[in-house]
């Protein structure tokens, strides 16, 4: 079978990879010189299922007003005359109830625990490096009250039997060691010692060289422009550079697949929310952490890769607007500089921006 990839992020090429495996004929189509350059770029670098969890959740309206007014607050909402902007977060305000939010993230830790064994399965299968690590996911609380409100979520970590630790300062200290100058500043943690981290660019464009290797066509550069449809099958899709037709196709183009999707009359509760993240590179290693440390007050998660630390983080709901703001940089760099000093060089540390959701 023909096969017609939309979109050269990490799950377009993760998809033509296995398509190939499965012996079809797969070309992948993305308006950039390479893959992963966009949403897929500069990430958090998180492998987490046990974190999987919805936006949407009880009590997420008022907490919604306070990061709105916080100095470094981890929400930004930029309103514009869109009505797909105000359809979505009034879908997103629908499921803030605690069955909606308990149903929702029962639906998401098993397809999210999949997906971390399938990553595992391709890992052993073709040796693939990424500056991957398994040590771990620890989301820190600054708080007492957020310690105490994680009962939930470990009822469904119990539930689908995903490992889990309620760590105090000493514990997680144990688990990030250069968290003992600043014990001050949080009072415990939840661990999730199955949970993984690694840079989703180097993953993908890595995946994407096995994916020529096994007949896989990448046609970069190439900006689709129109999905046509025939009753109730695409049938061509129309690029910068002229037409294309497969027996079957698939989008993967992240947040602007929604508006290709409304024009088949298939909409998508997809709208993007734009992200933020920094890479800093590490001066001092012992006082870098050892995996993703979780920021819970300022949702903020500070990962190791390799040489160098990747804090991401915010969510700016403004559109398919691309700018960076410096504000939000201030953010990131408030966090990771607040509980891992000396670790990195912030002055040195690129900025980046994703969208999703």
């Amino acid at each position: 079978m023909k096969v017609l990839v939309l979109g050269g992020g990490v799950i377009g090429v993760t998809t033509a990879y296995f398509l190939a495996e499965a012996g079809h004929e797969v070309t992948v189509i993305d308006r950039q010189q390479g893959p992963a350059l966009e949403t897929s770029f500069a990430n958090a670098g998180e492998v987490s299922p046990g974190y999987a969890s919805p936006w949407a959740g009880p009590g997420i309206p008022v907490k919604a007003v306070k990061w709105l007014l916080m100095k470094y607050g981890p929400l930004v909402v930029r309103p514009a005359f869109d009505p797909h902007m105000w359809t979505w977060l009034l879908k997103m305000l629908r499921n803030c109830t605690a069955e909606r939010y308990a149903l929702n993230k029962s639906r998401m830790v098993p397809v999210a625990e999949y997906s971390r064994d399938t990553l595992k399965a391709l890992r052993a299968a073709t040796g693939i490096t990424y500056d991957e690590r398994s040590k771990g996911t620890l989301q820190l609380f600054r708080k007492q009250k957020q310690l105490d409100g994680t009962g939930g979520d470990v009822e469904v970590l119990k539930k689908y039997g995903v490992p889990y630790e309620i760590l105090d300062r000493d514990g997680c200290i144990a688990a990030e060691p250069a968290l003992a100058g600043v014990r001050e500043k949080f009072v415990g943690g939840l661990r999730l010692p199955g949970d993984e981290t690694g840079d989703c660019n180097m993953f993908t464009s890595r995946l994407a060289d096995l994916c020529a290797a096994r007949g896989v066509t990448f046609e970069y550069g190439t900006t689709i422009r129109r999905v046509v449809r025939n009753r109730n099958r695409v049938v061509q899709v129309g690029t910068d550079k002229g037409w294309r037709t497969a027996d079957a196709y698939v989008m993967a183009l992240g947040s602007y697949s929604a508006p290709f999707m409304r024009k088949l009359k298939r909409p998508i509760p997809v709208y993007p929310v734009k992200g933020y993240s920094i890479t800093v590179p590490i001066t001092n290693a012992e006082a870098a952490p050892v995996s993703t440390v979780m920021d819970e007050t300022y949702k903020v998660a500070i990962t190791r890769l390799g040489d160098r630390i990747r804090v991401g983080g915010t969510a700016e709901i403004s559109g398919f607007d691309l700018r960076l703001h410096e504000s939000r940089r201030r953010t990131l760099e408030h966090s990771v500089g607040n509980l891992f000093p000396g670790g990195g060089d912030l002055k040195a540390a690129p900025s980046g921006a994703a969208c999703g959701r």
